[in-house]
């Protein structure tokens, strides 16, 4: 047993387990104790983990096929209450220069309205919270009850690799369209269109200091980041002139405040700010040729063999183990080529390899915050008005949603989230959000994800607690 799991034993009792009564046995469950695992490995890893009666659709319809439609989440309707739900939240769906200008009259009024009333600053400050918090809870609304799971794991797993912060400034009104607009359409798509999007965004654009790069004020953060992050890896066989040279090559990749209010003009490419003098770049010599340097630069980068290892590599981290085989990576890696880097025909590819689906894979990777609290609200069924407590509990385990200050965003690792204060954090949230729901229910949802021993443990405790030391084990923990 790790070290980790006798520390979280401890835990449970510490929370307010009393010993009682072993449990009862569960219910006869559809399927082979191995089509249940097996169902349930394909859930945690393309998905949140299970809702109720998940795991007996997976093992009736069968892993692939459950598969094959998350690959297609067009041909999954959103739920109507869902729909309702996300409906009501208006700055998500708002162009991304009509909240910019709520923002940006909020922040002002704040900032220099002496006279106003205390009624009206309140007013104003409350734009301020609601376009980041509806932002936050749209996301996490997805989540937890779209039936399109793996759309939303990949729109997680981009974010993070093309991070932006909300907490800069005008970003935090443009975090929205960021994720609408740039990254949910090309989740699934190709991946030059998908760099292309972030690379014309306002949010990155802005978070990176682009707008402002100039021939002769350079910046060089967003070239840095699209290579070492985005493209190529740290290990991608650049130099630092060839971030200068792509620096120079992306100068009036631009908006502009004023006109994205008016217009909604997302991305602006202003000639007179460009560099329009010869570059040296990856071996190559750049002419000037204006905006289509930096799309050249992007085909370049997309097509190039260390963005697919690199790609490949954060991809079979993410869904098989944090140190992925060597030899599935070369092949995703090889997959991403072939196909003009289709991410549908990569993870078509990783998801039918025997690495992804090998028993040892499964439990092999360790729940994020926003990975643990996501998958409890599957578990338990939570109703939709206990967004506001999630979110509060993302920010005490330190992974606010877009809430990563700096642009390699949240990591996927065991390393990054397991220490003891993590751990008595989430018992914390297991208590809160176990209170009100039926233990004999959650087993029944969670089935082979919890191992005998625990079960054996977990009904040596209060009933009032059974609960929450389901959501609080080692087991629910890994996926």
């Amino acid at each position: 047993m790790r070290a980790w799991r006798k520390l979280l034993l401890l835990l449970w009792f510490v929370a307010g387990a009393a010993l009682a009564e072993a449990p009862e046995p569960l219910e006869p469950l559809e399927g082979t104790a191995e089509e249940r695992a097996s169902a349930l490995h394909v859930l945690n890893r393309l998905g949140y983990g299970p809702a109720p009666g998940e795991i007996d659709l997976v093992v009736r319809i069968g892993p692939q096929r459950w598969i094959a439609s998350q690959l297609q989440p067009e041909s999954l309707p959103l739920p109507e209450p869902l729909a309702a739900r996300l409906a009501a939240l208006a700055t998500v769906h708002m162009p991304a220069g009509a909240v910019l200008d709520q923002f940006q009259a909020a922040q002002q009024a704040v900032r220099s309205g002496a006279e106003d009333s205390d009624d009206a600053k309140a007013q104003r400050r409350a734009v301020l919270a609601r376009i980041a918090r509806e932002a936050a809870e749209a996301r996490l609304l997805r989540a937890v009850a779209s039936p399109r799971q793996l759309e939303e794991v990949m729109v997680d797993f981009w974010f993070n690799h093309f991070n932006v912060f909300a907490g800069k400034g005008q970003d935090r009104a443009l975090v929205a369209s960021y994720e609408r607009d740039a990254i949910r359409p090309h989740a699934l798509g190709h991946f030059r269109a998908l760099l292309g999007a972030t690379a014309k965004h306002p949010a990155m654009l802005y978070y990176l200091d682009n707008w402002v790069s100039k021939a002769g004020g350079l910046n060089e953060n967003y070239a840095r980041e699209l290579m070492e992050l985005h493209t190529l890896g740290v290990d991608g066989g650049y130099t630092q002139r060839d971030v200068t040279e792509l620096a120079r090559m992306l100068t009036g990749w631009t908006y502009v405040p004023r006109r994205l209010v008016a217009d909604n003009e997302t991305f602006y490419f202003d000639s007179r700010r460009h560099d329009a003098r010869i570059k040296q770049w990856l071996g190559r010599t750049v002419t000037a040729a204006g905006q289509a340097e930096g799309e050249m630069a992007l085909d370049v980068l997309a097509a190039h063999p260390a963005t697919a290892r690199h790609i490949a590599y954060k991809l079979a981290q993410y869904f098989v183990q944090d140190q992925p085989p060597p030899a599935l990576v070369a092949r995703l890696a090889q997959r991403f080529g072939d196909s003009d880097g289709d991410i549908r025909a990569v993870l078509q590819a990783l998801f039918a390899s025997d690495e992804f689906m090998a028993p040892t894979a499964r439990a092999a990777k360790f729940k994020t915050p926003y990975q643990y609290v996501v998958s409890a609200l599957r578990a338990t069924g939570a109703p939709p008005d206990s967004a506001k407590a999630a979110l509060a509990a993302l920010n005490r385990l330190g992974m606010p949603l877009y809430g990563c200050q700096t642009p390699d965003g949240y990591k996927s690792t065991w390393q990054a989230w397991l220490n003891p204060d993590a751990l008595a954090l989430r018992i914390g949230y297991a208590v809160q959000l176990g209170k009100e729901v039926d233990a004999a229910a959650l087993r029944t949802a969670l089935g082979p994800g919890i191992r005998p021993a625990t079960w054996q443990t977990v009904g040596a405790g209060a009933p009032r607690v059974q609960a929450a030391l389901l959501l609080g084990s080692p087991d629910f923990m890994e996926r």
